[in-house]
């Protein structure tokens, strides 16, 4: 079993305070705190954006992978990840996460690619993980 590990620090209160996240290998490494999170502070990242990167990863990787089973060969998949934290039970919650993929994949028709799709959100592992999430959609073009 492969792994994988990250380590955040915070300092302080909740408002007042500062974090820093770093993966495992360091590669990447952020700052973040409450205005990033819940505000609209811009000099940092927010545990949401670490999802949404961590959900279009592996969903590009896992749709650019049932493509190669089925004989095809990708030239790219790239997703965007919008993630909503909003309340829910008097708490913060994601409330929805919504993907924006686009693929060129020669050979596949649409009908064919949507079938991939509707597999990859199934099926990729952080799609897995985000199951209590109460609304994850993806909307998905294929590029010619």
């Amino acid at each position: 079993m492969k792994q994988h590990s990250a380590t955040a620090k915070w300092n302080k209160g909740l408002k007042d305070g500062i974090g820093e996240v770093t993966t495992g290998n360091g590669t990447v490494k952020s700052k973040y705190s409450f205005e990033t999170r819940f505000g609209e502070g811009k000099d940092g990242t927010s545990p949401e954006e670490l999802i949404g990167a961590a959900l279009s990863g592996c969903f590009s990787m896992f749709l650019s992978s049932v493509a190669e089973k089925k004989g095809l060969s990708p030239e790219y998949v790239k997703s965007d990840a919008k993630v909503y934290l909003g309340q829910k039970d008097g708490a913060a919650h994601i409330m929805k996460i919504e993907l924006f993929t686009e693929a060129v994949i020669p050979g596949v028709e649409d009908a064919a690619f949507q079938e991939m799709v509707k597999e990859s959100k199934a099926n990729c592992p952080a799609s897995k993980a985000l199951a209590a999430v109460p609304e994850v959609t993806v909307q998905a073009t294929l590029k010619k």
